[in-house]
Formats: C-alpha cells, sequence, structure tokens
C-alpha cells in the first residue's frame, strides 16, 4: 500500500505543475494583449517603419501567439527566458538579483511578523472574551483595514520625513554594509509587518480555540489546570498544524505582496522589476516575474500542506 506522504507529494506535485501550465498560458495570452507595441516602445516614437518591422521579425512578434508560446516554453525549460527587451541582457541574469532582494524583504519581515503574530494569537487565546482579546482584534481589524500603499506612506511622512530616522527610499548600493541594509529596510518591513500580522495573528487565535473545544481540554479544565497550562501544554501542540500553515502562506503572500511595498519604497527588487517592465512593455521580463511569482506561490503552498501532514501522525503514518 502506498505511504499516504509520497501519495501528497505526488498528487501535489501534479496538481502544482497544472496550475504552473496553467498560469504560465494566462501570463503568456496577458502581456501578449497589452495595449501599445513593444517594438515601438523600445526604438521610440522616431523610429521608421522598416526598422519596427525588422525588430518586430527579430523578436518574433510576428509569429503566431501558440508557437511564441511554444518556444518561450520550451527555452524556460532550459534556463532560458529570452532577452530583456529593455536592457539587452538574459532575463534570468536580470531576474536572480531581484529575486534574491525580495527574498530578504520578504523573509526579514516573516521573521518579524511570524513570532508576534502567533504571540498574540495565543495571548488573545489565553484571555479570551475579555478586554486584552478584544483590543488585540481590535487593533489587528484596524491595520488589516489599511491598504499597503497607504501604511507605507504614512510611515515615511513619520520616521522619515518628520523625523529623519530613516530613509524614505530604499535604496540601497552595492557596498552597502548590514547597518546600511537594515536601515534602508526598516520602513519597508514595517509595512509587510503591519498588513501582515493582524490576518496571521486572528487565524492562529482561531486555530488555538478550535482545539480548546475538543473534549480532552474539557477534561483538563475539568481536573483544574490553569488555561495557561491547557493552551501551552496541551492545545497550542495540537494547534501546530494550522499554525504552521498559517506560517508558510503568511511567507507566499509576503513575497507575491512585495510588488506595491517595493513600488512605494523604490526598492530593487522583483515587484518593482515587473512594474517597471510593464511601464516599458518589456514582455520577456513580465512573463518571467509572472510565472515565478506563481511559482513562489505554488512551492509555498505545498510547503504548508505537507508541513501539516508532517507534524501529524495520523495523516503521517500509513493506514493499516
Amino acid at each position: 500500500m502506498r505511504h499516504p506522504l509520497l501519495s501528497f507529494v505526488i498528487q501535489r506535485a501534479g496538481s502544482g505543475l497544472i496550475s504552473l501550465v496553467v498560469v504560465s498560458v494566462l501570463v503568456f495570452v496577458g502581456t501578449a494583449m497589452l495595449p501599445g507595441d513593444a517594438a515601438q516602445a523600445i526604438l521610440g516614437q522616431d523610429a521608421t517603419p522598416q526598422a519596427l518591422s525588422e525588430l518586430r521579425q527579430e523578436l518574433g512578434l510576428n509569429d503566431p501567439l501558440f508557437l511564441r508560446y511554444w518556444n518561450w516554453v520550451a527555452g524556460a525549460l532550459q534556463g532560458d527566458m529570452g532577452m530583456s527587451f529593455s536592457s539587452k541582457r538574459p532575463v534570468v541574469e536580470v531576474l536572480i538579483p531581484r529575486l534574491t532582494n525580495s527574498m530578504i524583504l520578504a523573509l526579514s519581515a516573516a521573521a518579524i511578523a511570524l513570532p508576534l503574530a502567533i504571540g498574540l494569537g495565543i495571548i488573545a487565546a489565553l484571555n479570551r472574551e475579555s478586554l486584552l482579546d478584544r483590543m488585540i482584534s481590535m487593533v489587528s481589524m484596524w491595520l488589516v483595514s489599511i491598504p499597503a500603499f497607504l501604511s507605507g506612506y504614512i510611515l515615511i511622512n513619520i520616521f522619515s520625513t518628520r523625523l529623519g530616522w530613516f530613509p524614505g527610499l530604499a535604496i540601497i548600493r552595492s557596498s552597502a554594509t548590514l547597518a546600511d541594509w537594515a536601515n534602508a529596510l526598516a520602513l519597508p518591513v514595517a509595512t509587510l509587518v503591519f498588513i501582515t500580522i493582524a490576518h496571521t495573528m486572528r487565524l492562529t487565535r482561531t486555530a488555538i480555540l478550535s482545539v480548546m473545544a475538543s473534549d480532552y481540554i474539557l477534561m483538563a479544565e475539568i481536573k483544574g489546570l490553569s488555561p495557561r497550562r491547557i493552551v501551552l501544554k496541551h492545545a497550542l501542540p495540537n494547534a501546530l498544524s494550522p499554525i504552521l500553515s498559517i506560517s508558510m502562506l503568511t511567507i507566499a503572500s509576503l513575497m507575491v505582496g512585495v510588488v506595491v511595498v517595493e513600488a512605494v519604497f523604490s526598492y530593487t527588487g522583483m515587484g518593482k522589476l515587473m512594474v517597471d517592465a510593464v511601464a516599458y512593455r518589456d514582455l520577456p521580463l513580465v512573463q518571467a516575474c509572472g510565472v515565478c511569482f506563481s511559482l513562489v506561490f505554488i512551492l509555498f503552498n505545498f510547503a504548508a500542506d505537507f508541513l501539516s501532514i508532517l507534524v501529524n501522525p495520523r495523516l503521517r503514518e500509513p493506514k493499516a
């Protein structure tokens, strides 16, 4: 009999691959339908019709859409995602440094947001229906209702313009030290923490309270155990599976949600790269960024489900 963990890996890998194919088709077709002419954007308004025609032929823009997609996928499978129209460099060469920067930003925010959100969720569960629980819920609702760009501009106005503590633009030079990175990323990371912590905290609280409704928790209460001991020793270990899923999905949402924050702070990550690529009609870069964002989200979703099974003995062990 096949091991349930192996079956899960096979099924999720298959569904993830199908999702990636569907996303790649949507991204490619969507970029092909963008208004304007890529050749015109590259050569400028003064380009002659002959020069435009030659460039379209060189870029393969005159080929049928399905043939362009096939060539693009065939190249991507070999690590070649084409040449950037604007920089004339390989897309992979442009993308990898930006992806690294985005991962640094997202993981820095996750390293702060996740422990803080899980801790607040536990505190709210320990003091459910109390004034503290209501205050935490009220603040979290207030934070989650503020758009990311507005949070960023508020932080810039307070901590950069008025107080002068941190730079308003997250511009990092190649010679930057660790202190320079921390100083430049302070406001973007704070923005991501604000827009992430509320949702994660509420989900953590809900997961713990759901476990608290179990019969064995009722038995522990009857035995006279303190609420703190019940939550930390009995409820939290059994809520670990949903909390791990929440954590992985939070990191995935951070990776995908950096687009707005990077644009606000002019941070040289993949989100800003995609925004600039759309503005310059750099189709290979737009397509690569779209697929890369989707791949990151699929992988973290897979990790969330995998960890949930891994920490659950009933799902991890094969059935007789």
